[in-house]
């Protein structure tokens, strides 16, 4: 992953040859900015990766990596929406704790990843999953859904489950009606299974 940041430009949307843009605006960059300083200044957290922030000239965010020994840390459970990951190492003996964990800490749910080799064991763990994100991805990055080709939309305290671009979204517009209309008016108050 450092290998990969440190190749990777950031810099003006226009520029067609860098990877990370700006965010959003200075109300963004300052939340980003606070998760950052809270884990610089944690004794439960410690950036490994990253950290760097510049908003003199638009509002850039370093790709950071978040270290902690509490899987209940801050920036573990609120969505921060910015280039900001938050890692809990755990032992290999440990791994369906730590899927319970990921299914647990956080109310939120706008996607979710699994990457492996094992196919049972993703599979595993992907069933475990299945209500911890409205957008699931195994062995691919969690970021980059295109709407209209990829229904997009969260679970959890992040949406209704509704996917942006796909069909069910068309439910969240409209209001299902129901009318029933007997031509033969009834004459007994009875259902016919009381007769």
């Amino acid at each position: 992953m450092k290998q990969y940041a440190s190749e990777v430009k950031m810099g003006d949307v226009r520029d067609h040859s860098n990877y990370i843009n700006a965010v959003i605006d200075e109300a963004s960059w300052n939340n980003i900015d606070s998760y950052i300083s809270y884990a610089e200044q944690s004794p439960d957290a410690k950036i490994v990766m990253g950290g760097g922030r510049d908003k003199s000239v638009g509002y850039f965010v370093e790709p950071t990596i978040i270290e902690t020994t509490d899987p209940h840390f801050k920036s573990m459970e609120e969505e921060i929406f910015g280039p900001v990951l938050t890692v809990f190492p755990y032992d290999d003996d440990k791994v369906d704790e730590a899927v319970k964990l990921c299914d647990t800490t956080s109310p939120y749910g706008l996607t979710g990843a699994v990457f492996g080799k094992d196919r049972l064991a993703v599979e595993k763990i992907t069933d475990a999953l299945r209500y911890a994100a409205g957008n699931f991805y195994i062995n691919d990055k969690p970021t980059g859904a295109v709407v209209g080709n990829q229904p997009f939309g969260g679970a959890r305290a992040s949406g209704t489950n509704d996917k942006a671009g796909g069909e069910f979204n068309l439910i969240r517009w409209i209001i299902p009606r129901v009318i029933k209309e007997t031509l033969v008016s009834p004459t007994d108050y009875r259902y016919s299974y009381m007769k």
